[in-house]
């Protein structure tokens, strides 16, 4: 997907002059550094001292050290998942190979090549993905709890070959600043996991070739920082990685330069990405993860090196942490919440290991559960690891007042999350649009509700599922007709101006929210996306008779007639049977039937779609780069009447 001139006006609209003034400046250096890329500088007697404490590793659980066993050796066996795509390639990886196209990047300086344009580059997560060596921190991981040099030998094998194939400011690697945070983030981890191998200095430390990407690497983050509109995620990444190296791999005279600026970037841009609640500003809850793992990996840094860091840093974590645990549903999963991509900030764990109830492990660890956190299940080897680095959080400076109980309602973030019996969970959407000026990774999904039956999506947020190459898959699963959600005259509520680019944010805000244990929870909210006319939705959930509630009103004192899309998408689990208004929603849990019927607006011709792709309709994506048939429920028909569009859903035992 190559960008027209009309995109790159549009994206310089969302700018501000500082930020232009800073972009113009990232050009010229960028033009600078083409012609004369300096040296590293010398280094004599570097050491690496940031170790795991004695007794580390025997506090793995065995359960998670089997599953990152099983891990390593299928990794060993060179095979690999990514987005989708099985690999079989990585007992010798082609580090700018693409098997998903079968394209391989081409060789130039970095900033010259076209990487959105997968006729010419390929898919280039799939190529940025190994290169983030998370897989390799998985068999460093191995080497440390099992000491078969095997997995040690084969870590170092595939770093060499990597610096060798890229060296700074050539291919694909040396493009995107997220690439380059988290991958020093992984090197990082890889030294402190081989530390017991006897090639582990001769590796790193006592290696002109690993010392050189290493600066190079921070020289680069220090050039170009995510800035303004572009300072979500990616700025967390970048200043975290750059802040691990400066403090794991001070070598360098920068390297306290680095420690420093890093640090504060970290501290700012963390309070910025974050609202006082503690969800994540992107509305995004992947991001929500990949941000909190990238900070408590800093902090750890920060303790195993004695570097002090302000109050301010852990205390957003905490309250991440605790808004985490507050919007899972019973199985702890979280909302599936704006664009998910399936980046982790520290891979140390085997497949099948749950990353929320793992960042909650390490939430309890390091912060202190809370009496109304859910139970967390499972076990993971990264929770003894940061627990081993991280200085348990007081909670003293600055003072800290945690919640007493479970909040529902997150008035700042625009997040309600309605709770029943029969565990039936429900997120009500009535928040902001997105975070920035473009909110890159949001949705048009305002006052979408997600709802939930003991863990099993019924009525399902679709997913991502890709960001580039396919427009039309992008465009679908961003789109309003892709949420829960109320469609009027065919558009979306907010204006898509590109692939992480809107150009017009639809403003929503909370009427009415209570979400009080027993009787009837409430939401109430409404958006200006559709003007003359205003989008309000109204949902209750009754506890005594298990029955959610949802009206639609497109309201307006001269809004003309006009027509509309009710779009409810179930789960993939989830069967319908579709008769007039009414279908019956039949699946499986725990080896045992369950049900519910869904009565829609009568006003509206209902129809069931599933797996359509002319243009795309009844689809769910699980992870990005892929995606499987679901059904989605669309009642056609127009704004007649004052009565609205009532939907209830009820469930059954």
């Amino acid at each position: 997907m190559t960008m027209s001139a009309g995109w790159y006006l549009r994206r310089l609209s969302r700018m501000g002059p500082r930020e232009v003034g800073g972009r113009v400046g990232d050009a010229v250096r960028r033009r600078r550094w083409r012609s004369a890329p300096p040296d590293c500088p010398s280094v004599t007697g570097a050491r690496f001292t940031a170790v795991l404490p004695a007794g580390t590793i025997a506090a793995v659980p065995p359960d998670a050290a089997k599953r990152l066993i099983a891990e390593a050796d299928r990794l060993m066996a060179g095979h690999a998942e990514y987005f989708g795509v099985v690999r079989d390639d990585l007992v010798d990886p082609d580090w700018w190979y693409d098997p998903k196209t079968g394209r391989r990047a081409p060789w130039g300086y970095a900033f010259g090549l076209p990487y959105r344009d997968e006729d010419a580059v390929g898919d280039i997560k799939q190529i940025w993905e190994p290169s983030r060596h998370q897989y390799l921190t998985v068999l460093a991981a191995a080497y440390a709890i099992t000491g078969d040099e095997r997995y040690a030998e084969r870590v170092a094998e595939h770093l060499r070959s990597w610096w060798a194939a890229n060296a700074p400011l050539h291919g694909v690697h040396w493009i995107s600043g997220i690439e380059l945070g988290i991958r020093l983030l992984s090197w990082v981890w890889i030294r402190r996991l081989l530390d017991g191998w006897p090639g582990a200095a001769g590796l790193f430390e006592d290696n002109p070739q690993a010392r050189n990407q290493i600066w190079h690497h921070q020289r680069w983050l220090t050039a170009f920082p995510s800035r303004g509109s572009s300072a979500n995620n990616h700025v967390i990444a970048e200043a975290a990685g750059q802040f691990a190296a400066a403090c794991a791999f001070g070598w360098f005279p920068s390297s306290a330069r680095w420690r420093a600026d890093a640090l504060r970037s970290l501290e700012r841009h963390l309070r910025g990405n974050t609202f006082p609640s503690g969800l994540n500003r992107e509305l995004a809850t992947e991001y929500h993860g990949l941000v909190l793992e990238l900070g408590l990996a800093a902090v750890a840094e920060a303790d195993a090196a004695g570097v002090p860091v302000p109050a301010s840093l852990r205390l957003v974590l905490l309250r991440m942490t605790d808004a985490l645990a507050a919007i899972v549903d019973s199985h702890l999963r979280p909302p599936r919440q704006g664009d998910a991509d399936d980046g982790h900030g520290l891979v140390v764990d085997g497949a099948g290991t749950d990353r929320w109830a793992s960042l909650l492990a390490t939430g309890e660890a390091v912060f202190g559960r809370l009496a109304w956190w859910p139970a967390v299940t499972g076990t993971d080897v990264r929770t003894p690891l940061l627990a081993a680095l991280i200085r348990p959080y007081s909670g003293t400076a600055p003072a800290v007042t945690r919640p007493a109980s479970r909040p529902g309602h997150f008035a700042d973030a625009g997040m309600t999350i309605l709770r029943g019996p029969g565990e039936i969970w429900c997120r009500c959407d009535g928040g902001p649009h997105g975070f920035l000026s473009i909110a890159a990774h949001a949705h048009a999904d305002a006052l979408s509700v997600e709802v939930r039956h003991d863990g099993v999506d019924v009525l399902a947020d679709p997913g991502t599922f890709c960001y580039h190459g396919q427009p039309e898959w992008r465009q679908y699963f961003r789109s309003t007709l892709g949420h829960n959600t109320l469609q009027v005259d065919g558009g979306d509520q907010s204006v898509s101006g590109g692939p992480f680019l809107w150009t017009r944010h639809a403003r929503s805000r909370a009427l009415a929210v209570d979400t009080s244990d027993g009787g009837v929870a409430r939401w109430c909210a409404e958006h200006d996306g559709y003007l003359p006319s205003v989008h309000r939705r109204r949902v209750e959930l009754a506890a005594a008779s298990q029955e959610l509630r949802v009206v639609d009103e497109v309201r307006g004192q001269h809004s003309p007639r006009r027509a509309v899309r009710l779009a409810f998408h179930l789960g993939p689990a989830i069967s319908a049977d579709l008769v007039g208004n009414r279908a019956v929603l039949t699946w499986i849990r725990h080896g045992e039937g369950r049900s519910a019927v869904l009565d829609l607006p009568e006003q509206l011709a209902w129809q069931a779609h599933r797996g359509e792709t002319d243009p795309p309709l009844g689809w769910y994506s699980a992870g990005f780069g892929r995606k499987e048939l679901t059904t989605t429920l669309v009642g056609t028909g127009f704004t007649d009447g004052a009565e609205g569009f009532t939907t209830v859903l009820r469930f059954h035992g």
